[in-house]
């Protein structure tokens, strides 16, 4: 089978189109033609061994998202048969409950093998069913992007119609955030550096939209959008840059859903704000199957369709990557097996 696998040593320069032998599956797995994969921000990091010794070891095959058909199953399996088409779960041994490190560190794309290769084998514990009305690249958006939003959403939070949510961007995460913040009957505002994008984000419901590269000061100018009162909840995608900003614009008792480092990962904020307002800094890791497949449900009763940017072949993956790190993307940019 085909797979693109990094090898010999780690670096964007030694991620190499390759063959493997076809997997065949033993009892409790299944077996995957993959049809689709899509990128996230992670996947320009494991090349790099972006996460140390949990980035896994080579060769390996990168990108932890995607959606195949199951071609075979092994002895016992009970959860999918022949035909059913499965999104492989990125966290392969987180199924419910709280996580530790175990549960957190089995997730594909590195350490464990990800779905840039024809055909997977994987627990039947560690697929969920495609709700019917996604395409193939549609459905490849879902294991980490849309779970993520969800997590931060719903998993970990409660939000009411009428909430006041504040999204990061327009990538992946925050387009997902902003669909299933407006199932709830939230109201969302998204922060943007392009016009052009932030007209798309109101196509798909945002309700209010800042520009932060014509408007800096974005938390002084959120606060007419909520009567002074602050967000309820802010999905906060940037890191470094965006925290102090986004401490100043949460509203006492509010949630900070933790989810992205975009613009560095050191830690320089006003921590006072946090323990003065009684903020919830909640850290967010994509989530379990159990999520998973409450969202799926979700999503397959509201018909939601994800905002794919763009198609690549399979032979492409370098490409893709590439507009991946340019940041010109709205939404989700998917691989084509």
């Amino acid at each position: 089978m085909r797979v693109f696998q990094i090898q010999d040593d780690w670096g964007m320069e030694h991620l190499q189109l390759a063959s493997r032998p076809d997997p065949r599956p033993g009892p409790g797995e299944v077996l995957l033609r993959m049809k689709a994969a899509s990128l996230n921000y992670r996947d320009l990091l494991v090349p790099g061994r972006g996460y140390g010794s949990f980035t896994g070891n080579l060769p390996l095959i990168p990108v932890s998202d995607g959606v195949g058909e199951v071609v075979e199953v092994g002895a016992g399996v009970t959860r999918a048969q022949p035909g059913d088409r499965v999104c492989p779960c990125f966290n392969q041994g987180w199924i419910a409950g709280e996580p530790d490190l175990e549960r957190l560190t089995r997730t594909l794309g590195g350490p464990i093998d990800g779905t840039m290769a024809d055909l997977m084998c994987l627990p039947e514990g560690g697929v969920v069913k495609v709700a019917a009305h996604l395409s193939d690249e549609e459905a490849a958006t879902l294991p980490c992007a849309a779970l993520t939003a969800w997590s931060a959403l719903v998993t970990y939070e409660r939000l009411r119609p009428g909430s006041k949510v504040l999204v990061q961007g327009t990538g992946g995460v925050a387009l997902f955030a902003l669909q299933f913040a407006k199932l709830l009957g939230a109201h969302v505002t998204i922060i943007s550096s392009s016009d052009e994008k932030i007209a798309r984000a109101r196509a798909l419901g945002a309700d209010a939209a800042i520009n932060y590269k014509t408007t800096p000061e974005w938390a002084r100018a959120s606060r007419e959008i909520t009567g002074g009162r602050g967000f309820d909840h802010i999905v906060e995608l940037g890191g470094e840059k965006t925290l102090p900003q986004s401490l100043r614009c949460i509203r006492p008792g509010g949630t900070l859903s933790m989810i992205g480092v975009l613009s560095g990962s050191a830690l320089a904020a006003p921590l006072g704000l946090v323990v003065t307002r009684q903020v919830r800094l909640q850290g967010i890791t994509v989530g379990h199957r159990d999520g998973f497949e409450a969202m799926m449900r979700a999503v397959q009763q509201h018909r939601l369709k994800p905002v794919v940017d763009r198609v690549f072949p399979f032979e492409a993956l370098k490409d893709a990557l590439a507009y991946l790190k340019s940041g010109a993307h709205f939404g989700k940019i998917v691989i084509r097996h």
